[in-house]
C-alpha cells in the first residue's frame, strides 16, 4: 500500500507578517542605554551632578562600587 506524499507549497513561511514598533520603542532603550555608558564612562561628572540629592548621589557611587568589581 503506497503512502501518500506531502507535497510543499512554495509560499514564504511569514505569509508577510510585519511587526512595526513605534518609535519610542526604540528610542526609549537607546537613550537609557547611553546614560548609562556615560556614568559608568566618567563616573565623576555623574556623582557632581548629582550633588543636590545625596541619596541618589549614594545610588549612583553604590552601582559603580558594584559594577567595577
Amino acid at each position: 500500500m503506497p503512502t501518500p506524499t506531502h507535497t510543499r507549497s512554495h509560499r514564504p513561511a511569514a505569509d508577510g507578517v510585519e511587526i512595526r514598533l513605534p518609535w519610542w520603542a526604540v528610542a526609549l532603550p537607546a537613550v537609557a542605554f547611553a546614560a548609562l555608558l556615560l556614568m559608568i564612562l566618567s563616573p565623576g561628572q555623574a556623582q557632581a551632578a548629582t550633588t543636590g540629592d545625596p541619596a541618589l548621589g549614594q545610588l549612583i557611587e553604590r552601582t559603580l562600587q558594584l559594577l567595577s568589581r
